[in-house]
């Protein structure tokens, strides 16, 4: 399988990424606007987000495919993962780590003490991506994933550039 090069995520990318979306999160998608008001904060002196996108070669041949995702959000001294995608077909290659590495590394480029997220209660292959990385499950949020009903498993990592410097990741891009 070809590896795949991440990169910053740009407004050119919110389409693909949103046939993404649909796909694996079909109940509980984000909408374009969720997107763009995101990415509105990702760059410039007062960048307060951190997106990128993780890419192959097009099998079509020319251009490239996005087949991953994932984004972060900083306020004060606390960050958000706020998604964090993978295709199907790239389950299981390391690229939800790959993606998480980095958006890691932006919570301490920001300076943030801890990072949280919500996972939902039934994604359990997820849940073992964050604990791997030292994320701990803090407490539930009853209803949280909608129209479904599902509740989310709320996590915190507490200084996030020791995972980073753990993981060892390799980051292309």
């Amino acid at each position: 399988m070809t590896t795949a090069v991440l990169r910053e995520m740009r407004w050119w990318d919110i389409e693909p990424v949103l046939e993404l979306e649909k796909d694996l999160f079909p109940e509980d998608a984000w909408s374009r606007g969720m997107f763009w008001s995101d990415l509105a904060h990702a760059r410039g002196p007062g960048a307060t987000r951190r997106y990128v996108v993780a890419e192959i070669p097009s099998e079509t041949g020319g251009g490239v495919r996005i087949v991953g995702y994932g984004g972060l959000a900083a306020a004060g001294d606390v960050g958000d993962v706020q998604t964090i995608a993978v295709a199907r077909e790239h389950w299981g290659t390391g690229l939800g780590a790959q993606i998480l590495t980095e958006l890691l590394r932006a919570a301490t480029a920001f300076e943030c003490a801890e990072v949280m997220l919500e996972c939902r209660v039934d994604n359990v292959r997820a849940q073992k991506l964050y604990e791997r990385f030292g994320f701990e499950a803090i407490g539930f949020r009853r209803g949280y994933y909608q129209p479904g009903n599902v509740d989310a498993l709320v996590m915190r990592l507490n200084d996030p550039s020791t995972s980073v410097s753990a993981q060892g990741t390799e980051i292309n891009g």
